[in-house]
């Protein structure tokens, strides 16, 4: 019954897309990765200097201490029904630039399909077939240093892949690039994700016999076509502060999601300008004991009884960090704010450092 709702969810979010198309396209390369940001409400464009980086901030690979850094990630989401994995490695290539290749999965399995359930007039279960709904982004990043003093740049190759049983799919080529500026204790950054638009082509392929059974039913027959994901932007601002003699810091951070899809319901919200900000907070103990949280999803929603009210999406995570070993934790959603239930994160860093 689960999958059956939240297959029921998936076909109201695809309606909604394709009505108001091109918003919430790739919607899958908006919930995150690594447990340190979503422990921080995805507020890490400007202090995020990891493997993660390759999806938040590439300009941030830079400042990554390990010449070579291995990442992984698992997330469940919807009662463990839906499952969103990261892996990734990056590496320098010179004390002026560091690359990195990753890969973002998210995907549903044991998706019932019902289209040959009712077979002359009659209900048979025997004829339910099961598929998965799959969707994959590969990740190339290099950064390097800038010509100002301070600055780092990177950019992203982002090749897309998302797949509907073995009946549909699409291929898809996006581009990020990202700006991070580090002077004393503050950090900056600006990244534009999709900058040229993200391209998805979609096809399908059907049998005679589904086409058949979909008129048959009422259904129409899909028949493809181009899906763009457009730019967003993230500026981003953080601080360091340092207690007892550096044993103990305190880093806020601030994201400001700026869209260009059309009107949303965020904190500030209209046709022409749409901001969605975010905000997270990392505690640390001698760079090796981290708690984290953040608030993110800020917006005007309405209850039962139709009072409007401003809700968030908050989140709480903590890490450990041993020589060149680093795991983190988050929940994401916590306090079951909404329809979605709180999903557990996951993730491990390791570095190797190789001699010269």
């Amino acid at each position: 019954m689960k999958r059956l709702t939240v297959l029921a969810i998936l076909i109201s979010v695809f309606k909604l897309t394709v009505a108001q198309a091109p918003k919430y396209s790739n919607a899958f390369l908006g919930i995150g990765v690594g447990a340190r940001a979503m422990g921080m409400g995805n507020a890490v464009s400007s202090s995020t200097n990891d493997i993660y980086s390759a999806y938040w901030n590439p300009a941030g690979l830079l400042q990554t201490s390990n010449k070579i850094e291995i990442g992984f990630m698992h997330n469940e989401q919807f009662a463990g029904i839906a499952k969103h994995d990261f892996m990734g490695v990056s590496f320098a290539i010179n004390e002026n630039s560091r690359a990195a290749l990753s890969m973002v999965r998210y995907g549903i399995d044991g998706i019932p399909n019902t289209l040959y359930l009712m077979q002359n007039g009659q209900i048979n279960y025997q004829y339910i077939k099961e598929f998965s709904a799959v969707d994959y982004a590969l990740i190339g990043s290099y950064a390097s240093k800038a010509l100002f003093k301070n600055f780092s740049c990177g950019a992203n190759v982002k090749i897309i892949r998302r797949t509907v049983g073995d009946f549909g799919g699409a291929w898809g080529f996006g581009l990020d690039a990202g700006l991070k500026y580090q002077a004393a204790s503050y950090l900056l950054s600006l990244v534009g994700y999709d900058v040229t638009g993200t391209f998805n082509a979609w096809s399908y392929q059907l049998s005679n016999a589904d086409k058949a059974q979909l008129l048959a039913t009422g259904n129409s027959i899909p028949t493809g076509g181009l899906e763009i994901t457009l730019p967003r932007f993230v500026f981003g601002i953080a601080r360091k502060f340092n207690l007892f003699k550096e044993k103990l810091t305190i880093q806020p951070e601030l994201n400001l999601e700026f869209t260009t899809d059309g009107q949303r319901n965020v904190l500030v919200s209209s046709r022409l300008l749409n901001i969605d900000p975010k905000i997270g907070l990392e505690l640390s103990y001698k760079d090796k004991i981290y708690l984290r949280g953040g608030l993110q999803k800020i917006q005007l929603a309405k209850d039962l009884a139709g009072i409007s009210s401003y809700q968030a999406m908050p989140s709480i995570g903590t890490g450990f960090k041993l020589n060149r070993f680093a795991i983190d934790y988050a929940l994401g959603n916590a306090f079951n704010q909404g329809f979605l239930s709180m999903s557990h994160i996951v993730s491990v860093q390791i570095g190797l450092n190789t001699k010269k």
